[in-house]
């Protein structure tokens, strides 16, 4: 299983979850686990989403979803489990 995390942040709006699944869901990517929280008006999501059988390729979904969230207003990362867990390990 090829998994990734999708991080989620910037100003609360309405429909932030919505695209982001809805993109998710159109490319065949399915959300394993999913964590949300506002804090004073901001947003911030954190997604586990497995890849494996996504024909796209891995940059591709990254530079989508950041395009998306330029479209909605935050900030949108995608990282592929192996770094983001080195990255976090300091």
């Amino acid at each position: 299983m090829k998994k990734c995390i999708v991080t989620v942040l910037g100003k609360d709006t309405v429909g932030i979850i919505a695209k982001v699944c809805t993109y998710l869901a159109e490319n065949g990517i399915n959300i394993l686990d999913i964590s949300q929280t506002i804090v004073q008006g901001y947003f911030n999501m954190m997604m586990i989403v497995d890849v494996t059988e996504k024909d796209t390729q891995f940059t591709k979904i990254c530079d989508d979803l950041e395009k998306l969230g330029k479209e909605i207003g935050v900030n949108i990362r995608c990282q592929r489990e192996e770094i983001f867990e080195k990255m976090h390990r300091l």
